[in-house]
């Protein structure tokens, strides 16, 4: 029985971050590991509902009370086993996920801090790399039947470890040169430490999955050889057709750029350097895409705006500004507008706030400013006002409100618009939506037989927890399909959404 009176007893309390002056000089995670005794109090906060809201809060259906009470009860292999069975990364959600769940804890309704969710989490995680590694669990007998996973990221990677454990040769294909999509190459180290995709992929390997890196299906292999070697194929590219705003006077200026391209070449250099490599941030053309000693312009108020920014820091900007188009969010739930248990909207602060640069809120870009050699040199900015008019976002600048940023480098984190446009949509036989993803059948087939889709490149961008979660429901379908035995966990069915009022 859990301790009824723990959240009485003991404060919601994180572990200190390293600091400030110590943690940009460096690629390291910002936060230590934490104590023992103090994931034993946060732990020991959870009162195991009756009704669990944060199972609702989590697409991945994980059993949050249950591990919770047998790290309290110290009873750590326990804990481990129960995280496994629903999540096959937790060390990766719970370092990136912002923890829907924890927005839907029921210590909130009652006006509580919630409980440290994440961070038990990813403690009971590194638990298990401690107490003896992250044991393969190959099957002793193969089905037969072969599966091509196009897509190394979350969703990717689970849908193939789900396969494997089920007795399925699985064959994953990556167009870069390392695995792990958006994880590798799209989020910085100070985030997530590349040790911890490593890790995985050797257990996958262990498990008997293949993986081919440097291959870009449509390109070096096209849809029809892969079907030909495979009996299902399951396409998780993810959604990284970044938005852009080409109508801004400017946008072709040099020192414009997408911030997923800078997000790239930084984890690049740092990648390189752990492998004793010299290696510049460039572009893929060798442009030169570093903010040292530059004045930085992020556009976007989101998660990948505040990496942009902890990079900035990192690098040695002279200096960053990072925009957002709407009013700064309140610091605590509106319940009117997001009531409990959905996620609210709030001003969240990101440990890359607490590094420096200057946020500045409701406001938008109305020119890329010319150096008079096709240089940024600046951005020309206004306030601006937000409304709604026919389901349809309205933008109105404030007169007299203009004013001049000096910017080097621009960086939009303005979000994705989907999947990217690429040869193997034709040769499949599939198309993006409206949204710019592609659609599933209940089944998780896309309009292609035998064609699945998971992950962003189904939903669109969004959480970790998400792409983990369709992954493990894909594999499920497809291990179905294959006319495996038995059944495999599907936490969600393609048409499932975030918690929300309605």
């Amino acid at each position: 029985m859990p301790d009824p009176n723990g959240f009485l007893r003991y404060e919601r309390q994180l572990p200190a971050r390293r600091p400030v002056a110590v943690r940009i000089t460096d690629w390291r995670e910002v936060y230590p590991p934490a104590g023992a005794e103090l994931i034993r109090e946060q732990a020991t906060r959870c009162m195991d509902c009756g009704i669990p809201f944060c199972h609702d809060g989590c697409p991945l259906g994980n059993r949050i009370p249950d591990w919770n009470d047998l790290v309290r009860t110290g009873n750590w292999d326990a804990a481990v086993e129960s995280l496994h069975a629903t999540n096959n990364f937790p060390e990766f959600t719970g370092r990136l996920c912002p923890a829907p769940c924890e927005a839907a804890c029921v210590l909130g309704l009652g006006g509580q801090q919630p409980v440290t969710i994440k961070q038990v989490e990813v403690e009971i995680a590194d638990a298990a790399v401690a107490r003896g590694g992250l044991n393969p669990h190959p099957v002793p007998a193969s089905t037969g039947r072969s599966v091509a996973v196009v897509g190394s990221g979350p969703a990717g990677l689970a849908a193939a470890q789900q396969l494997a454990r089920a007795g399925h040769a699985v064959t994953v294909y990556e167009r870069d040169d390392a695995i792990g999509g958006l994880l590798r190459y799209g989020i910085p180290d100070f985030k997530l430490e590349k040790q911890h995709i490593d890790r995985r992929v050797a257990q996958l390997a262990a498990e008997g999955v293949q993986f081919r890196t440097g291959v870009n299906i449509g390109v070096d292999v096209t849809a029809e050889e892969l079907r030909g070697r495979h009996d299902a194929v399951l396409l998780a590219c993810g959604a990284l057709q970044g938005r852009d705003t080409p109508e801004t006077p400017g946008r072709p200026l040099r020192g414009v750029h997408q911030a997923m391209t800078h997000l790239v070449a930084a984890n690049r250099v740092v990648a390189a350097a752990g492998d004793g490599r010299p290696a510049p941030a460039v572009l893929p053309d060798g442009t030169p895409i570093d903010a040292a000693g530059r004045h930085v312009v992020i556009i976007g108020g989101g998660d990948t705006a505040a990496d942009c920014l902890g990079v900035a820091h990192r690098q040695g900007a002279a200096g960053v500004h990072q925009l957002d188009l709407y009013p700064e969010p309140p610091h605590g739930r509106d319940a009117e507008r997001d009531p409990w248990p959905t996620w609210p909207w709030v001003l969240r602060n990101y440990p890359a706030h607490e590094e420096g640069g200057d946020r500045v809120f409701a406001v938008a870009v109305q020119e890329f400013v010319d150096d008079g050699t096709g240089q940024v040199k600046g951005v020309r900015i206004a306030e601006v006002t937000v409304e709604r008019r026919d389901g349809r976002r309205v933008v109105t600048a404030l007169p007299g409100s203009e004013r001049e940023l000096p910017a080097d480098l621009v960086l939009l984190a303005i979000g994705f618009e989907g999947t990217e446009e690429q040869p193997l949509l034709a040769q499949f036989g599939v198309t993006r939506n409206a949204r710019g993803a592609v659609d599933a059948r209940p089944d998780w087939q896309t309009d292609a037989d035998g064609v699945f889709v998971a992950g962003d490149m189904h939903r669109g961008a969004s959480l970790i927890v998400w792409a983990i979660a369709e992954g493990r429901a894909a594999a499920a379908a497809i291990h179905s399909y294959l006319g495996g035995i038995g059944t495999l966990p599907a936490p969600v069915d393609p048409a499932r959404q975030p918690l929300a009022a309605r």
